[in-house]
């Protein structure tokens, strides 16, 4: 198909937002030089389902510097299509646009599998899961692969586990991934973002935070930093410990459908798990809350019963909605209960240093699927240490720490 002046339009905006991107991620600059000269992946063919977005678009562009051939699909409902249409003018084979449905979504993921692909980088295991229900070639194939996600470790390590025949690396297990992208990137762009769509102001502004996992860790501390008030929900009594010490209030299921919900004006998912805001909270949630999911599915927030329960639904912006309830309350919904960072006309997602980082562990965890499988062993499996402690010396360098 010939490209038409608008696709042309769309990867020149693609290709400007990119270059911005690239000239501030020093760790996959070298990494790409590197990749270059030793083409650690020539002969692979790896296969994605990760966020489509500039910086995404940079390691592809590490990855293929390295010799692979990349076929990929975003997620669902954070596809930007820009980056879509720059990628598919370096002629890589590129599935998804913004506006897909889960549908499709899923179509876009099995088009990834239909290209055959020997190495996987994945988000939230649909891809390895996808191939394990697919059997056959679809698995012997497989050299191994890359996990971003809590989620897509949970899967691996849950409805998975013994069905994975190949070594899966889960880059969330990555303590310096916990600490530099998860606590401090999510954490300073879940809050940059429920700002940037709603415009409300945070001091002062009552929030509560489901989980306290390493995201829901920097969403509260950033939101206390900024001059919010934030109550903590989380189950494991560990975790709870901790917010506790650190200063927050601390309550359960019951405080989170009771006192909590009651209290709460805006309330963020940070768990990683299904149904966490359900019809029990729905009764008593406070008139006017703001409900947001940071979580990779959007399986946290009850959006179907919900909307189910309403006696009205209006689109305010293309991420919010009013949701009238029959009492005469009313929530606001932010992106559909999807990830809201990647949500809006403009959306961020994670700092450009952060994703630095985290898409270096994703490019030399992928080499040592690549050049060395036989070191791992088969299933999820946290990032060699030697990596991770040479990323942070990378890291510490580039950010002049020393100084």
């Amino acid at each position: 198909m010939t490209p038409t002046r608008a696709d042309t339009d769309l990867a020149d905006r693609g290709a400007d937002r990119v270059r911005w991107i690239r000239s501030r991620m020093p760790l996959l600059a070298a990494a790409r030089e590197a990749f270059a000269a030793d083409r650690p992946f020539a002969g692979h063919r790896i296969g994605m389902s990760l966020h489509l977005e500039p910086k995404t678009a940079v390691l592809l562009e590490t990855l293929a510097a390295g010799g692979a051939e990349l076929v990929a699909t975003g997620n669902h409902g954070s596809t930007q299509d820009d980056v879509v249409a720059f990628l598919r003018g370096l002629g890589m084979t590129v599935f998804g646009a913004r506006d897909d449905t889960m549908q499709q979504h899923h179509a876009n993921v099995a088009a990834v599998l239909d290209a055959e692909p020997d190495i996987l980088l994945d988000n939230g295991a649909d891809l390895a899961a996808g191939a394990i229900s697919r059997g056959g070639d679809a698995l012997e194939r497989l050299v191994g692969g890359t996990e971003e996600t809590t989620s897509g470790g949970d899967r691996l390590r849950g409805e998975l586990a013994g069905r994975v025949p190949f070594p899966v690396i889960v880059i969330n297990d990555s303590l310096l991934k916990a600490i530099g992208e998860n606590k401090h990137a999510v954490g300073q762009s879940v809050v940059e973002s429920f700002m940037r769509l709603t415009n409300l102001m945070v001091p002062g502004r009552r929030f509560v935070v489901a989980g306290y996992g390493w995201c829901g860790r920097g969403v509260a501390h950033y939101l206390r930093q900024l001059g919010g008030k934030v109550a903590v929900v989380e189950v494991d009594e560990l975790k709870a410990f901790e917010a506790a010490l650190d200063g927050f209030r601390v309550g359960g299921t019951e405080a989170l459908n009771g006192e909590f919900a009651r209290w709460g004006e805006v309330f963020i998912t940070a768990t990683g798990h299904a149904d966490i805001l359900t019809p029990a909270f729905f009764e008593v949630v406070a008139d006017g809350a703001v409900l947001a999911n940071c979580g990779h599915f959007p399986w946290e927030i009850d959006v179907a019963a919900l909307k189910a329960g309403a006696s009205g639904v209006e689109r305010l912006d293309d991420a919010i909605e009013r949701v009238d309830l029959p009492d005469g309350r009313h929530v606001v919904l932010l992106a559909d209960g999807r990830m809201m960072n990647l949500a809006g006309r403009e959306p961020k997602g994670n700092s450009l240093e952060a994703m630095d980082l985290g898409f270096l562990l994703q490019s030399l965890s992928l080499e040592r699927v690549a050049r060395d499988p036989g070191s791992l062993r088969d299933g999820a499996q946290p990032v060699p240490d030697e990596i991770d402690r040479e990323i942070a010396r990378r890291m510490l360098a580039a950010m002049g720490a020393d100084r």
